[in-house]
């Protein structure tokens, strides 16, 4: 799979790269939306581990996406995630980070570059994603002793019917993690994706707009208003 998208995605992404511009003129208009507030969230917790694949080639499309590793979500998403990560803490366990706000532009690119058999595992840019919103994370979980990542059913993002929550598949030890992760993000407002284990989607998420701010925007923006709050305290 990994090797027919380098083949023939190449193209297109440098084209969607370079365009970027364009396609944020294009994404969908909303109106009466709340403000992005998104929070970076290694700021939350250092033990949070980044391993954000589409800062690098190793990913569904085999071509680095973004510019810098960073993931961020919308404030009260990404208290919720923090909550979480310390009901792993608990079990010297720890929350790992693949990807987190995503700009519209890149939602766009993915589509693009998808085949037609395989768009369910992506979301279509004329409606937006919840990743878009900064209300959707993708996830999974790792040993803080040893910095792995707990054996899952699939790897993240693969296109196969292994990717799906319900899959009956895998070992017994592989469905438990995935079950456990799933557990611990449902009791704090999330849902799970019908075909992704790794991805949940934040409860709210229809009431943020679709934003298209690159990292290095969305962090500046975070900053000074943590440098309001700590004035104002």
């Amino acid at each position: 799979m990994k090797k027919y998208f380098r083949q023939f995605t190449a193209f297109a992404f440098c084209f969607i790269l370079f365009t970027t511009a364009v396609y944020a003129q294009n994404a969908p208009p909303e109106k009466n939306k709340r403000e992005a507030n998104l929070v970076e969230l290694v700021t939350l917790d250092k033990t949070i581990k980044l391993d954000i694949r589409y800062a690098t080639d190793n990913n569904f499309v085999g071509k680095t996406v973004y510019t810098e590793a960073r993931a961020f979500l919308q404030k009260p998403a990404a208290k919720a995630l923090l909550r979480v990560h310390k009901k792993l803490k608990r079990e010297n366990l720890g929350l790992v980070i693949f990807d987190g706000y995503r700009p519209w532009s890149v939602t766009k690119l993915f589509w693009e570059v998808t085949p037609e058999d395989k768009r369910k595992f992506v979301a279509n840019p004329a409606k937006g994603s919840k990743h878009n919103r900064g209300c959707a994370v993708d996830l999974s979980i790792y040993d803080l002793k040893t910095g792995v990542l707990l054996e899952m059913p699939s790897g993240y993002d693969e296109f196969s019917e292994r990717a799906s929550p319900d899959y009956k598949g895998g070992t017994r030890q592989e469905r438990a993690n995935r079950d456990m992760l799933r557990k611990l993000m449902e009791a704090e407002g999330f849902i799970v994706n019908a075909n992704e284990w790794w991805h949940f989607d934040y409860k709210d998420w229809e009431k943020y707009a679709i934003y298209d701010v690159s990292f290095a925007e969305a962090g500046e923006k975070s900053e000074v208003r943590s440098q309001k709050s700590e004035v104002r305290n």
